[in-house]
């Protein structure tokens, strides 16, 4: 049996997702260093990109533009970029704008880990558990962030060259320009209309995580605060970005056991070494068909 047919197996009876046209309206996020995209639709599927970037050395900002309308939902001043904070950042753009169906990403942090394992984070693996995809452009990519990287450039030139004095006056002149892009710039891949005549919100709202349940698996274990699961007294490497979370573990052999999070494989291990052998990355730098630029 091949590693990618195990990676892409689902058990009889587990519907598979279903996958909405990319003519759907789309998101991208922009916040300090990085950029993906995360969606949102009419139908349950939307994509939209996340980005950092920065005005100064001490100061971040991060931008979030719907894929097909280019309207900018948000552009903040940060004073960090760590993982952490940007829980608190995604919660409230979930909580106002809904969620996505699909989130594109660059390679960096917080998005994500690159010892981890399939180079995941806790940031992307929360996504996972809201049902929201991770999609990575090709690492030295940043043209399939295009459209976001030409609204990101007009950013910069009218918002912080040169930077404001301070953090407020830099906020001050992001939320200025969020008003003229959306309100009163026109765009000629919209027949000259501005992006707010053109938005649709997400139709998909979030209500926190689901519970996570593996009725074809022969039992549920918790990743410790470590990223280990306990096996027959004994530990099992996994990663430390699933602290917290329940995987299902399946017997496939005598001494081979499967590890799975939600409906994607991990890797095998076997009762004697208690090693985790991942399989082929069902994360790896993968771009789906958009609108043309």
């Amino acid at each position: 049996m091949s590693s990618t047919s195990l990676c892409q197996r689902r058990p009889p009876g587990r519907r598979a997702p279903v996958v909405c046209p990319f003519s759907a309206t789309f998101i991208r996020i922009n916040l300090t260093g990085t950029s993906f995209a995360v969606g949102h639709a009419t139908a349950p599927s939307k994509r939209e990109r996340p980005r950092y970037g920065s005005s100064r050395r001490s100061d971040a900002y991060r931008t979030l533009t719907d894929f097909a309308s280019r309207y900018l939902l948000r552009c903040e001043a940060l004073s960090t970029t760590q993982e952490r904070y940007a829980f608190t950042v995604f919660d409230q753009v979930f909580k106002e704008f809904g969620l996505p169906a699909a989130i594109r990403t660059d390679n960096g942090v917080p998005f994500a880990s690159p010892n981890a394992l399939f180079g995941l984070s806790r940031l992307s693996v929360w996504w996972l558990r809201l049902g929201i995809q991770i999609e990575r452009i090709k690492p030295g990519h940043p043209e399939q962030n295009g459209r976001h990287e030409r609204m990101h450039l007009t950013l910069k030139t009218e918002a912080t060259k040169p930077a404001a004095p301070n953090f407020l006056q830099q906020q001050a002149r992001f939320d200025a320009f969020l008003a003229r892009f959306n309100h009163e710039r026109p765009h000629q891949a919209l027949g000259m209309r501005v992006p707010g005549e053109c938005y649709t919100p997400s139709t998909r709202p979030y209500r926190g995580l689901p519970d996570l349940t593996y009725p074809f698996h022969d039992w549920t274990a918790v990743i410790t605060h470590c990223g280990r699961l306990c096996f027959d007294r004994r530990k099992v490497n996994v990663s430390q970005v699933f602290a917290g979370q329940q995987v299902g573990v399946r017997q496939v052999t005598d001494r081979i056991w499967l590890v799975s999070f939600m409906d994607y494989d991990l890797g095998y291990f076997d009762d004697e070494t208690c090693r985790l052998e991942p399989i082929e990355n069902p994360f790896g730098p993968k771009v789906l068909p958009m609108s043309p630029e």
